[in-house]
């Protein structure tokens, strides 16, 4: 990795509680109450169901504990749940997959989990055996037999090596999935952690080496130092053998702003140089060098741009913006020499590529020999390597991959000459090259076989246009051999937001438990993605987000138009800000659509920044503290929308107990308010697995069979 940054998403901050009664903060639910009244709380503005939000409390574990009971008694009765559940499971421990991973110094590393292995292994293989069928592991750490021996629920979120031995690693386990993880450091030679080494408590850290003895840390200090967000307000240098409350301020930010995260950055030669990298709001960064003394000099980067990482002495920069001192624009991928750059001169910064209007750069990965990148072609990738001419400017040559669907580079180092490649598409499984990026010579060295029947499936794509006339492209999968006539079971899934693509993907399990019994699957690139680069997802930020949601709708009518389908056979699925659109949808157009699973979903757009890592993303939604923008998130805020005396179809809640990313409490108490109300509704909350919803393989084929059962009951499929 270019940038090495060892860092959770998010940390726990505290609930606001303002507003609540004695007894419902200290975990009692109120008695029942008539609907009318509930109805009226919301209409002066006062929450009820306010006290799901604390997510030990016992009266809501009661809660959950319940409408779990009776949301898996009826779906699990289906004498369908169990076939589904047992190819689920099958196709998650199916050993028959490619173990991807980085390659450093002749060996991959790579995490594997299987039935044997729930919780994972971290171990490695020589390139040379790696490239065979048969390759031989060294395992590094056992987490199953580490959590065994330690009494924990550990899950694996990751290693961070000092270069360039790469001896001593950080390691980062979580409790049960959470964000919040521990840090530990593990001697690689050894096989064993460092005795009386360094050790993070659990929290949202990030973590960068100096050297040997020191290291650079953004943590919850454990004196109030941390942003409203929730995330690290400081960073410190950290010197072995010493308490970490005696490490030393380097850098720091306001409370206000987002947060702040360690990183280095490790160019061609392997040299190195320390970050500081401030997230003063989610889509704006500062960047700061830390020198030999501790003293944190910002380099004179745009506030919408990210720093990718040094190639030969080039900083290679991703712009989300434009650049007006440099005359290059948003969506550009450019250099500037590192020299210049820290001496305060942009003068020298020059293109590496500009895409097209219906493109975008999909991923950069820097290796020695040049930099790979990949290119979104109208949601279907290219891959490319540049390399800079000795006269100046940068010289691209295609690379021979397949271009029909995604590609994903892996395994990238700045000191290495090689680099992976991975293709996939909706029907066809995943194959990986090994790629020589001097040459651009590239080999197929692993393969997998199709995990279900794609016989006489096609992959179709279409355009709808949302109401300000913008066309917005979508995937369908289905039978070829069907003539569209409306009654087509059609799960339609989109995301849209934070500048995240949904491209072309082969999903065994979707495939097996859907497609291979004849469902069509549809994914819209909606607005709020980065399909078509930073302005696509620029364009539906606050209160201009009706835009994301009336580009759901299209396609979701577009298709009844088509005659793929119909409301009745229209099922909708999206999770975390997917499980915000999926409320929206329920509340706001609960005619199109006769199925919803919303899956660890923001949903009460008025309190989000009061919960968890809610406050970093009013960049996004927008600020409930704003009258202006509070007044459109009530317009559009699932959880204060949702009216009594209104019919909606049956929706599937899906959240965890330890996902300190987006809290339980959203789909708690939107559940909650349906009861209330009298409307039908399923419910599952997980008690491990974190944001993912799955702590482990049997808990991922379970909520997938669960989410299937009730899309096969509500669409009609058999």
């Amino acid at each position: 990795m270019t940038i090495r940054i060892l860092a959770a998403a998010a940390v726990l901050t505290v609930l606001g509680m303002s507003g609540m009664s004695a007894a419902e903060s200290a975990g009692r639910a109120p008695k029942p109450r008539p609907a009318s009244e509930i109805l009226a709380d919301f209409a002066r503005g006062q929450d009820p169901f306010q006290w799901m939000e604390e997510v030990e409390g016992k009266e809501a574990i009661a809660w959950v504990e319940s409408q779990n009971a009776r949301s898996l008694k009826e779906l699990e009765a289906d004498p369908r749940y169990k076939p589904l559940y047992e190819a689920g499971l099958e196709i998650v421990n199916d050993r028959a997959r490619i173990p991807t991973g980085t390659l450093d110094k002749g060996w991959v590393y790579n995490f594997w989990q299987d039935a044997r292995h729930v919780r994972g292994l971290w171990r490695r293989a020589r390139l040379e055996s790696y490239v065979t069928d048969t390759p031989q592991w060294e395992t590094l750490i056992d987490v199953d037999a580490l959590a065994a021996k330690e009494g924990k629920n550990w899950v694996w979120r990751g290693a961070n090596c000092l270069e360039p031995e790469d001896r001593l690693c950080m390691v980062t386990l979580s409790d049960g999935g959470k964000d919040a993880a521990t840090l530990r450091e593990y001697d690689r030679d050894a096989g064993a952690f460092v005795e009386n080494g360094f050790v993070l408590p659990a929290a949202k850290s990030s973590l960068a080496w100096v050297d040997r003895d020191h290291v650079l840390v953004g943590t919850d200090w454990g004196d109030g130092e941390v942003t409203t967000s929730g995330y690290s307000a400081s960073l410190r240098i950290w010197k072995r053998g010493t308490p970490l409350a005696s490490a030393r301020k380097v850098a720091a930010i306001g409370k206000e702003e987002t947060g702040i995260w360690a990183g280095s950055l490790e160019d061609s030669d392997g040299s190195r140089a320390l970050l500081a990298i401030a997230r003063n709001t989610f889509f704006t960064t500062t960047y700061r060098v830390i020198d030999a003394a501790g003293t944190a000099r910002a380099l004179p980067l745009p506030p919408k741009s990210s720093a990718v990482g040094l190639h030969q002495g080039w900083l290679v920069i991703t712009l989300e913006q434009d650049w007006a001192e440099t005359g290059f624009k948003q969506g550009d991928l450019v250099a500037s020499p590192f020299a210049s750059l820290k001496a305060g001169n942009v003068g020298q910064t020059e293109l590496i590529l500009r895409p097209g209007p219906r493109d975008s750069i999909s991923g950069v990965s820097l290796t020695k020999a040049g930099i790979v990148i990949t290119r979104s072609v109208n949601v279907r990738d290219k891959a490319a390597i540049a390399t800079r001419n000795p006269a100046g400017g940068w010289a691209m040559r295609d690379l021979q991959l397949p271009a029909s669907g995604s590609i994903g580079i892996f395994g990238a180092g700045s000191t290495e000459t090689q680099i992976f490649a991975n293709f996939q598409d909706y029907l066809t499984p995943s194959s990986v090259y090994l790629i020589d990026v001097a040459t651009g010579a590239s080999r197929k060295i692993k393969s997998l076989a199709p995990k279900f029947n794609a016989d006489g499936l096609v992959v179709e794509q279409h355009e709808a246009v949302s109401r300000d006339g913008t066309k917005i492209p979508y995937f369908l999968v289905r039978r070829g051999d069907v003539i569209p006539d409306g009654t087509m079971p059609t799960l339609l899934y989109a995301y849209g937001g934070f500048q995240i693509s949904q491209g072309p993907g082969y999903s065994a399990l979707n495939g097996k438990l859907w497609l291979e019994r004849g469902g069509a699957y549809v994914v819209a690139n909606i607005r709020g993605g980065g399909e078509f680069g930073p302005a696509w997802h620029q364009s539906g930020l606050k209160q201009n987000r009706q835009r994301i949601y009336d580009d759901f709708i299209a396609v979701g009518e577009d298709l009844i138009k088509r005659k793929v389908t119909s409301p009745k056979h229209l099922g909708i699925m999206g999770g975390s800000n997917g499980g915000l659109l999926m409320g929206v949808m329920l509340t706001q157009r609960p005619e199109l659509w006769n199925a919803v699973v919303v899956q660890v979903p923001l949903l009460d757009m008025i309190r989000y920044h009061k919960l968890l890592a809610g406050a970093s993303w009013v960049d996004e939604y927008g600020d409930p503290d704003i009258p202006a923008e509070r007044a459109f998130l009530e317009q559009v805020s699932p959880y204060q929308n949702l009216e009594g005396g209104k019919a909606y179809p049956t929706p599937f809640f899906v959240t965890s107990t330890k996902d300190d990313r987006v809290h339980p409490g959203h789909a708690r108490k939107m559940a909650a308010k349906m009861e209330a109300l009298g409307l039908p509704f399923y419910y599952y909350e997980n008690t491990d697995g974190g944001h993912a919803a799955a702590a482990n393989l049997k808990e991922t084929a379970r909520r997938r069979a669960l989410e299937t059962i009730y899309l096969m009951q509500r669409l009609g499929l058999k």
